[in-house]
C-alpha cells in the first residue's frame, strides 16, 4: 500500500515521509509529507476523488504539523508552536489522508534531466524497463492513467523490471512517454521509457 501510495503521490513533488498504520482506528488513512506546500497542494487537487483500490480518495490537509517537519523546524514537543506550524508542513502529510506511500526522496519527472534512451519510431504502445522488483500492474496502471488515451498495463512474466503500456494513440502514448520519462518508483531505479518496437 505504501509502495503505491508514494508512487501515486510522489509525481507532485519530494515525499519526506509516508506514514499509514493498520490500527482499527487509522485504517484506510495516511498521511504523505511532502518537503513543500506548493507539492501538498497541488497533490491534494489533483488526486482528490482519484480511485485508488477501487474508492474514491479523501485528501485534505493535516491539522498538526508531522513529526517530521517539527523537527525539521525545531518545535518539536513545543505543543503550541506545533499547533500552528504544524498545520503547513501537514499540510503535506494529509494529502495523502486517504492513501498511502513510502517515504523515500523522489525526483518529480519534471525535475529529471531528460534521459536520453535509443529509440523506435513512434508507436502506441510504449516499453517500460529499468523497473524495480517490487512493480506490479496497479502500480503502473495508477501512474499511467492520469493520461488521456490509456488502455492497459501488460507485465512480463518471469521479467520484474520490464512491462509494456498500451495508449489509443502515438501522440497519447508519446505525452504519457515525456512526462514519466526517468520517473522513480523507487529511490534508485529510474524507469526508461522507450516506444516499442513495430
Amino acid at each position: 500500500l505504501k509502495r503505491s501510495l508514494y508512487a501515486l503521490f510522489s509525481q507532485f513533488g519530494q515525499i519526506i515521509d509516508l506514514v499509514a498504520m493498520k490500527t482499527m482506528k487509522m485504517r484506510g488513512q495516511a498521511f504523505v509529507v511532502f518537503k513543500e506546500l506548493t507539492a501538498a497542494t497541488n497533490a491534494l487537487r489533483q488526486l482528490q476523488g482519484f480511485p485508488f483500490y477501487n474508492k474514491p480518495m479523501r485528501i485534505q490537509y493535516a491539522k498538526t504539523d508531522s513529526e517530521v517537519i517539527s523537527k525539521m523546524k525545531g518545535t518539536f514537543g513545543d505543543k503550541e508552536k506545533k499547533k500552528e506550524k504544524k498545520k503547513k508542513a501537514q499540510e503535506a502529510a494529509a494529502a495523502a489522508n486517504a492513501t498511502k506511500k513510502p517515504a523515500a526522496a523522489l525526483a518529480t519527472p519534471a525535475q529529471t534531466p531528460a534521459v536520453q534512451v535509443p529509440d523506435n519510431p513512434p508507436n502506441h504502445i510504449l516499453f517500460l524497463n529499468n523497473l524495480p522488483e517490487e512493480t506490479n500492474e496497479m502500480m503502473l496502471s495508477m501512474l499511467f492513467n492520469q493520461f488521456p488515451g490509456f488502455k492497459e498495463v501488460r507485465l512480463v512474466p518471469g521479467k520484474h523490471d520490464i512491462a509494456f503500456v498500451e495508449f489509443e494513440s502515438d501522440t497519447q502514448a508519446g505525452v504519457a512517454k515525456d512526462a514519466l520519462q526517468g520517473f522513480r518508483i523507487t529511490a534508485t531505479c529510474a524507469m526508461k521509457i522507450t516506444y516499442a518496437k513495430k
